[in-house]
């Protein structure tokens, strides 16, 4: 891989030939290349004065070819530690989610869709013509699933923004972001600015799977576009998809295992989102943990009493602030957010309440008018509401945007605080001793879940049950519980003769400009 100082910022699918790669070349096993392939990357990696295993003295040095360097675990011996970040990341996990599987196979099944998932779960795969519509991607061999090393660090261009239109070199350079790479016998090294976590191209690169069209037209992920349509894609003050999901480190290491490389700031490969491995994978512990810490600092909130004595309303404030996108996004048709608020008398009786959701529920069962829920909903051409992605034919969004100006004085800039009156329709009734507030997000609605194993589209594993997968599924909690009480306030201001109590525990300012939220609630699941 490329080593030295990282280039800084700039402004601003072509399918070549496959690869033959013969699916029986490796048996399907998570940890074990090809014996032949392994062999001959552990000579040159030896050589090259990494470490790994199982050297074979007999097999001749040279260059490691496209085969070898399309295996991640070629990778491992020189770079044991991104391998492990990558190896406990959904990248590495994408085309074994069983949520994948299942969807994949009823859209191939009714609707014929053949490579639009697995075009960018399992790339690899596409490329070397080992499946046309992963249909069979449970007997190929391990480096040619998710999203691998190789189909990363070789591509050469990007020529659109959305469905994977990544061009690969298909050569035995691997491309990386410093731009005074130590010599290596082990592959070519070159230096990309579409893998440079600090430049706007790498942006694209990543654009590339994380926005999608379906056949009849409808943006239904739109990570990408609602990046480019926020301040963060602009030179000053932006930032990239790399410098929010893969953390640099603040001390300096080597990238590479060998003796005389030099020490550089490196980077995260474990590229944390939203999603979380359901089955058992590599380090689920370290995978969690990293998406909690992206998804705790990602939203600001206040929490307010307005009103005195029986004529007492709750207002919830989020502001969008630490994702450069949408709030939530990805997959947003299958995806809920929401917000929990109960309020408590002096007893600590509940005397409102919205936003509970049973244990193992789903959202989209609530009978809650006042809910505040966050997502999309897909429908076909009758306007019915429809689960699968191929069916849409039109879409309603209700997500939190993403900034769009830093200049407090430009009319954008409170466009991102989005609020929420409670009860939507009346006052409490009387005043409240305690109010608490919670923001949910579930990465997979469990109504859709629960159609795919009616269907029989997703079925018990070898080593997981369906049970134990949707319980994988509880929603997560965004940041903390925020608490009100008249002596926890931390901004007391009057609007509208009205007084106002609030408390926020992320320096967000509730008595600023603001815009009424939508929710989902009328075009639910």
């Amino acid at each position: 891989m490329r080593c030295g100082r990282a280039r800084r910022w700039s402004t601003g699918s072509d399918w070549s030939s496959p690869l033959s790669v013969a699916a029986s070349q490796a048996p399907n096993d998570r940890v074990s290349p090809p014996r032949a392939v392994w062999r001959r990357a552990a000579v040159l990696l030896v050589a090259a004065g990494c470490t790994t295993e199982d050297p074979s003295p007999q097999e001749p040095q040279g260059v490691l070819d496209v085969e070898a360097l399309m295996d991640p675990r070629t990778c491992e011996g020189c770079h044991p530690v991104q391998y492990a970040e990558w190896a406990s990341s959904m990248h590495a996990y994408a085309s074994e989610d069983p949520l994948f599987v299942a969807m994949n196979s009823r859209g191939v099944e009714d609707a014929k869709i053949g490579e639009f998932c697995v075009n960018c779960h399992a790339p690899m795969a596409v490329r070397t013509g080992a499946t046309t519509d992963g249909s069979n991607l449970a007997e190929l061999p391990r480096h040619l699933q998710g999203v691998t090393c190789y189909y990363c660090h070789n591509v050469q261009d990007v020529t659109g923004d959305h469905n994977n239109p990544l061009v690969l070199a298909d050569d035995t350079v691997m491309r990386g972001a410093f731009d005074d790479p130590l010599p290596t016998p082990a592959h070519g090294s070159a230096y990309s600015e579409f893998v440079d976590r600090d430049r706007f191209e790498s942006s694209r690169l990543c654009g590339a799977c994380h926005d999608i069209v379906n056949g009849n037209g409808v943006h239904l992920e739109r990570t990408f576009g609602e990046w480019k349509d926020s301040v963060y894609s602009t030179a000053v003050g932006g930032t990239t998809c790399g410098q929010c999901h893969m953390d640099q480190s603040l001390k300096e290491a080597k990238v590479a295992n060998v003796a005389d490389a030099p020490t550089r700031r490196v980077h995260s490969h474990l590229l944390p989102g939203v999603d979380l491995a359901l089955t058992p994978f590599p380090d689920k512990a370290l995978q969690r943990e990293a998406v909690q810490k992206q998804l705790d600092n990602t939203l600001q909130t206040a929490l307010c009493v307005r009103g005195v004595g029986a004529a007492a309303q709750l207002e919830l404030i989020i502001d969008n602030v630490g994702a450069g996108h949408s709030f939530p996004s990805g997959a947003t048709q299958d995806r809920r957010a929401w917000v929990e608020v109960v309020a408590y008398d002096d007893d600590d009786a509940v005397i409102y309440e919205s936003g509970v959701v049973p244990e193992g529920s789903s959202v989209s069962e609530l009978d809650d008018p006042d809910l505040w829920l966050m997502g999309d909903c897909m429908f076909d051409d009758s306007g019915a509401p429809v689960h699968m992605f191929w069916e849409a034919t039109d879409n309603v969004s209700r997500l939190l945007p993403a900034q769009a100006t830093f200049d407090v004085s430009d009319p954008r800039y409170y466009q991102s605080h989005l609020f929420r009156t409670y009860p939507s329709d009346a006052p409490l009734g009387q005043m409240p001793a305690r109010v608490v507030a919670r923001v949910w997000l579930q990465p997979f609605e469990l109504m859709v879940f629960d159609e795919l194993v009616d269907a029989g589209d997703l079925v018990d594993g070898d080593d997981w049950s369906v049970a134990e997968v949707r319980n994988a599924l509880a929603p997560l909690q965004i940041g903390t519980d925020l608490v009100w009480t008249a002596e926890s306030a931390n901004e007391t201001f009057t609007d509208r003769l009205l007084p106002v109590s609030c408390i926020s525990e992320t320096k967000l300012t509730a008595n600023s400009d603001k815009v009424a939220a939508k929710s989902l609630v009328g075009c639910s699941l």
